[in-house]
């Protein structure tokens, strides 16, 4: 890989929303300190039926509108057609970054002159405090805070892209994600399977305005994360061993899934259906909890420091669940893939590559 010129270059900071005008309006706010940086600020808007127009005019930023529901992938794409900028920072509209988020995106890549790609992670303070929503976004935060500053991924919270990288591997496959899912996640692996260098910036943090309910997280996570990404590991055959991928995390969710089966085991064998000697289906029950508690004591040991132990009870469960449905989604699409089941079309690199060209000559 050539070495990038180590100049500071011009920054576009790239903005998708759909609705959720409040959320914009307070994101965009906190941008305007870029814009007096000389940053360029542009708001795509992806087809909202909410009023956005005049949050994104007052804001002094550019604003262009989809022709459909693209998704975030091609809100993007239609945003990095229209950028002048030879850095291409992304943020979402449900987030605010801190003061310093510019300066350390300046300051990174200027220190590494090589470097395509960085992103940060949710601050530990997320703006809506009740349970799912904290949970979330605390977990979040952990999975980024815990994992190597050298990263195999890329995330479009808070993230920034050199335009030449960008283009390079076709920028976002909004064919493959008509909707919000893991288009940061797949674009960050053509990154790194192409030889880009991506960092995650651990002191580049922002705050997460989005509330989450019970419905929204568990649809979230399986169906615009768990099944995608599974896929996308299946599909290229990579399985990187970082973030939710750790071992520590593979093997909680094998322990889980263990426990739930035990759990089965012991009341089959209390019915009398089957015969067994429960003290051993007892110690299991006992050891196999126990080890999972172990393995993920850092993250526990946050969640009681930053909510109390009440919250910390509350939140070992709601992991499990994700550790439970994460995994059963992940060996669905395994066996899917086994019996050859077309549970959802694919396309290619080189489709996703296509749709960035056509958006940059329109």
């Amino acid at each position: 890989m050539v070495p990038m010129s180590p100049i500071l270059p011009m920054i576009s900071v790239i903005v998708p929303v759909h609705n959720g005008p409040s959320d914009l309006k307070e994101c965009l706010e906190a941008l305007q300190s870029w814009r007096t940086a000389g940053c360029e600020l542009i708001v795509v808007d992806d087809h909202s039926t909410d009023p956005v127009l005049k949050i994104a005019k007052h804001s002094g930023a550019l604003y262009f509108r989809t022709s459909k529901r693209e998704g975030p992938a091609g809100a993007r794409n239609l945003g990095v057609s229209h950028a002048t900028g030879e850095i291409l920072v992304f943020i979402d509209a449900d987030v605010v970054v801190s003061p310093s988020a510019l300066s350390v995106i300046r300051e990174e890549f200027d220190r590494w002159p090589e470097l395509a790609a960085l992103f940060g992670s949710y601050d530990d303070e997320p703006r809506c405090t009740d349970f799912f929503s904290t949970f979330k976004n605390l977990f979040h935060y952990y999975v980024h805070q815990s994992s190597r500053p050298e990263a195999v991924t890329f995330w479009s919270g808070c993230g920034a892209i050199r335009r030449r990288a960008f283009e390079a591997v076709g920028g976002y496959n909004a064919l493959l994600y008509p909707m919000a899912s893991v288009e940061d996640i797949e674009l960050g692996h053509r990154l790194i399977q192409d030889g880009w260098e991506v960092r995650l910036i651990k002191h580049l943090q922002a705050k997460h305005l989005k509330r989450w309910t019970l419905r929204s997280l568990v649809r979230t996570d399986i169906f615009q994360r768990a099944i995608p990404w599974a896929q996308l590991i299946l599909r290229t055959g990579y399985l990187p061993r970082d973030l939710n991928l750790t071992w520590p995390s593979r093997a909680s969710a094998a322990l889980v899934a263990g426990m739930v089966a035990l759990a089965a085991a012991f009341i089959i064998i209390l019915t009398g259906l089957v015969k067994w000697p429960l003290a051993e289906i007892a110690v299991a029950l006992v050891l196999t909890p126990s080890t999972l508690l172990l393995l993920n004591s850092p993250l526990y040991r946050l969640l009681w420091r930053k909510r109390g132990a009440k919250f910390a009870c509350g939140a070992v469960l709601a992991h499990w669940a994700y550790l439970f449905y994460s995994g059963a989604a992940f060996v669905f699409c395994c066996v899917m893939e086994l019996l050859r089941v077309p549970f959802r079309s694919a396309t290619t690199g080189s489709e996703s590559k296509a749709f960035v060209e056509t958006r940059l000559k329109e």
